[in-house]
């Protein structure tokens, strides 16, 4: 079974700045950490992957993320949870991208995990019958977060499910069973929690409090620490220009500000009614 758990590097804290000419987030890698809800969705996989191992079955779990190449440094924190391998598709032709062009690109780098693994599965056949390998496959679940804390738009996971033409859950609160080719969850609708299966291959997005993200062991930091993150740019994965970054985003942020804030004050002397007509005149000045 091969998993893909999509990350999204966010600011640690409230206090972002915004590109004046993109009108984008200002993502220099200084102080980012994994989504929660991306978080919440690895620690699904790696339940997953601990129960089959637990049965003798194979379990393979990919993270993937499109970012700055200080983004590798998220995604070996995810090796050293216990994911197989990682990618990060990173390349200045990505930049800005909208949900849309962050959906296209991150379906490329689902594709090269699906090469990587068919390669290397085929190799020794290959070699020894004078076959080719073959083409890229896909996983058999595809897990996002529910939505990025930094956008809540949480269009990421159903954009991935119509580009591959998967069933999509959304706002999952429960995985109750993976079996016979199918899966089955609890997630939340406007109506209340419903009992849904859907036939795998699936995408799912997953609530923050459906899991509580283990702690990487020291084994786990180690053998993090010397493992590969492959870094893919957009030409390597073959991505069309015109689907990618800003120049692929139909949505364009018009404009995006921090508010400033200032502790400034004025103390209002004088009799009631002076301060009422102070108070009028500051009004007046700011356009009220």
């Amino acid at each position: 079974m091969h998993i893909v758990v999509c990350v999204k590097a966010v600011p640690s804290s409230t206090e972002v700045k915004m590109d004046p000419v993109t009108h984008t987030i200002v993502r220099d890698g200084r102080e980012s950490v994994v989504n929660p809800f991306d978080a919440a969705a690895l620690e699904v996989a790696l339940a997953i992957k601990d129960e089959r191992a637990a049965t003798g079955e194979g379990c393979r779990v990919s993270v993937l993320s499109m970012g700055i190449p200080a983004t590798e440094a998220l995604l070996r924190d995810g090796i050293a949870r216990g994911a197989s391998d990682a990618l990060l598709l990173s390349d200045r032709a990505f930049a800005g991208a909208d949900t849309l062009a962050t959906s296209y690109a991150l379906s490329c780098g689902i594709r090269e995990l699906g090469s990587a693994s068919m390669n290397d599965a085929a190799a020794s056949g290959a070699s020894e019958h004078g076959e080719a390998a073959p083409g890229p496959s896909l996983p058999d679940l595809i897990l996002c977060g529910k939505m990025a804390v930094d956008g809540d738009t949480a269009q990421i996971g159903p954009e991935l499910a119509g580009l591959f033409d998967m069933p999509c859950v959304t706002d999952v609160r429960e995985l109750v069973a993976i079996e016979r080719g199918r899966v089955t969850v609890r997630h939340a609708t406007d109506a209340g929690i419903e009992l849904v299966e859907v036939p795998l291959p699936a995408v799912l997005t997953v609530a923050k409090d459906i899991a509580q993200p283990r702690m990487p062991s020291i084994a786990g930091v180690r053998a993090a620490a010397g493992a590969p993150v492959a870094v893919l740019s957009a030409a390597r994965a073959q991505a069309d220009p015109a689907r990618s970054g800003l120049v692929g985003s139909p949505t364009q942020v018009v404009r995006s500000f921090v508010p400033e804030r200032s502790d400034t004050c004025e103390v209002l002397e004088g009799s009631v009614p002076e301060q009422a007509a102070r108070i009028i005149a500051l009004a007046e000045e700011a356009g009220l």
